[in-house]
């Protein structure tokens, strides 16, 4: 689509609503809910469940914000999942893809989104400082996704990213370990806001997590392989309310 018909989309000058706000909420739960069809390791985890439903499901149910896959090769994902989730949502959207161009920002932007993931493995710091200002520039909201200590020290820059997120996932045997994260979180500077992402299950990972920093929990396979994933969703916004209230960041 021509970048003049992106521009003259509905959203493209809409105000966008901040990821990292609705995360330090005091009494938000800090969840960022995923509609996630299938998976790159596992294939179809949930092919049928409709977006309408699930996402405003998941609002009602207490997340602070929604991610939305919009990949279709590896994920089963489409632009359309997420104008139907902004459609029916006022909370924050995550547009979660492979993005590695400056027409993927503008896209995302033209289709409702409020954030882009910026994934530290597939680019360069230079590209992360260019894809991440121009997304600002649009009032987009930046979270650079790392996997380990070296591309964290040399892709968060505070000029291009709002969000430093860490994937539990290894890349190489798509094993999940917690430790990642609580390893890596004194290393993330304290003005990004900490967002722990996959293999998270339990409120009591959650309050291990709140223990160290983390305020964003990307929960999606945990609450897809559910028939009904908002449910899946409520019942941890209920146990995470029971969990002592993360301290108020600075």
């Amino acid at each position: 689509m021509p970048v003049k018909l992106l521009e003259s989309s509905l959203y493209f000058n809409s105000l966008p609503v901040s990821l990292r706000q609705y995360l330090l909420r005091e009494n938000g739960s800090g969840l960022i809910a995923e509609f996630k069809r299938k998976s790159p390791s596992k294939g179809w985890i949930n092919q049928y469940a409709p977006v309408e439903r699930t996402t405003l499901g998941y609002m009602q149910a207490g997340a602070a914000a929604l991610s939305i896959l919009t990949d279709t090769e590896f994920f089963g994902g489409k632009n359309e999942d997420l104008t139907t989730a902004r459609r029916f949502n006022f909370c924050p959207i995550l547009r979660k893809d492979f993005v590695v161009d400056e027409y993927q920002i503008l896209e995302a932007k033209s289709i409702g989104a409020d954030a882009v993931l910026l994934i530290a493995a597939v680019l360069t710091p230079e590209e992360i400082n260019t894809l991440g200002r121009l997304a600002k520039s649009l009032g987009l909201e930046v979270l650079l996704e790392v996997h380990d200590g070296e591309e964290l020290a040399r892709s968060a820059n505070a000029d291009a990213v709002d969000l430093v997120g860490v994937n539990n996932r290894n890349l190489h045997d798509f094993s999940l370990s917690l430790d990642t994260s609580l390893q890596l979180a004194a290393a993330i500077p304290n003005e990004f806001v900490k967002v722990s992402e996959s293999g998270i299950s339990s409120a009591a990972a959650i309050g291990q997590l709140r223990e160290v920093g983390y305020r964003g929990f990307l929960l999606g396979e945990a609450f897809m392989r559910n028939a009904r994933p908002e449910r899946a969703c409520a019942a941890l916004v209920q146990e995470i309310a029971a969990l002592p209230k993360p301290a108020v960041a600075s």
